[in-house]
């Protein structure tokens, strides 16, 4: 088959052709999937954007305007807001929260010879903290959450959670020396 000019594509979008769409996507479909892949970093989630994309282009064509920019760029820009609208969704944002070390492999990794985690004592320093900053650094350093986590969880502002972690790790530090 031989290459088609994208201003032929674009005739042939504006009149509707399925055919054509799917020239734009033999055509344009692997980069876009790429950009795609970039911000949301699943591939499941890139292959369903890029299918949400499609569809948006395909239905939303003719919206187009070929003196404002390549058909390229103009979905490039539609697949880029449905990545980034993606990332924004909460169904997003549950599955990226992190896992509690005991769900993960690390629990299960042998450590390097010599490592003795009792010459540490960094679970003896947490039993200093007070009590709410304890359960932050719990929740923050060995449960694995992120501070907007932790935050969900005590039911706390982002901001408070964020001065008594830097509080503690303050105290931690003193404490250490």
């Amino acid at each position: 088959m031989l290459p088609i000019s994208e201003d032929v594509l674009v005739q042939r979008l504006y009149a509707r052709e399925e055919s054509a769409m799917t020239l734009f996507y033999d055509k344009y479909g692997r980069i876009l999937y790429n950009v795609i892949l970039r911000i949301v970093r699943q591939e499941i989630a890139a292959e369903d954007v890029l299918q949400e994309s499609m569809v948006k282009i395909w239905y939303s064509f003719a919206s187009y305007n070929a003196t404002r920019g390549r058909l390229f760029t103009w979905a490039l820009n539609v697949c880029r807001n449905a990545a980034i609208d993606h990332i924004r969704t909460r169904h997003y944002h549950e599955g990226q929260q992190t896992q509690p070390l005991e769900d993960t492999m690390a629990c299960y990794q042998i450590a390097a010879t010599g490592f003795q985690p009792e010459h540490i004592g960094l679970r003896e320093l947490v039993m200093r903290l007070k009590p709410n900053d304890r359960k932050i650094i719990d929740l923050l350093y060995f449960g694995g959450f992120t501070q907007a986590e932790v935050a969900d969880e005590l039911q706390v502002p982002l901001g408070t959670v964020k001065t008594r972690a830097r509080a503690a790790m303050h105290a931690l530090a003193k404490a250490a020396r």
